[in-house]
């Protein structure tokens, strides 16, 4: 079988993306690396990662957005076996190890790189209402009628974002107790 020039890029760069995954074991390069150091690391060359990816902030979004769909592959198990409760907590849990860290900073990087060219990261702009979706779907399987369903999974998200943002910048605040006065606020407003 014959494949199209753009099946094979296709390929090419999914082979390089998962080399990538690989060489950052799950974190992302820091913004300030340049093309060349990720290329090293990952033992490539620059060359093939702009070709494929544009910039290193391509890099970052491709990244991002192929550990977010692993992710949200095993948030869809807890989503198929628990509670709207047990699936913000699993997110929780997912983003606030250690290890994911770089991670969360890199998100934060491209939320910004993405708020001032759109156009240049919608792929990664769209995959961002993923868990929105699945909590949503969470709340209409618990009771909520479907724009109630999507406004609570809206506003938890979001609030579960700005608190992964003040754990980056300020460590020492107990965002745990947050994310417990969320699911508590919903209890309280259902009752």
């Amino acid at each position: 079988m014959i494949l199209s020039s753009t099946e094979r890029n296709g390929d090419a760069r999914e082979r390089l993306l998962a080399r990538l995954l690989d060489a950052f074991d799950e974190g992302l390069p820091a913004p300030e690396v340049s093309l060349r150091e990720v290329a090293a690391r990952a033992e490539t060359s620059h060359a093939l990662l702009r070709y494929h990816f544009g910039s290193l902030t391509g890099v970052l979004a491709a990244m991002l957005e192929a550990q977010r769909s692993r992710d949200n592959e095993s948030l869809l198990e807890v989503a198929r076996q628990g509670s709207f409760d047990d699936l913000v907590m699993a997110i929780w849990r997912a983003y606030t190890r250690p290890e994911q860290l770089s991670r969360v900073r890199g998100f934060f990087h491209v939320v910004g790189l993405a708020a001032y060219s759109p156009e240049d990261f919608r792929e990664f702009i769209d995959s961002l209402d993923d868990l929105t979706k699945m909590l949503a779907s969470l709340a209409e399987r618990e009771g909520l009628d479907s724009r109630e369903a999507l406004t609570l999974a809206t506003v938890t998200i979001a609030a579960m974002r700005g608190l992964l943002l003040q754990k980056v910048l300020a460590p020492a605040v107990h965002s745990e107790d947050a994310v417990a006065l969320i699911l508590r606020m919903r209890k309280d407003r259902s009752g």
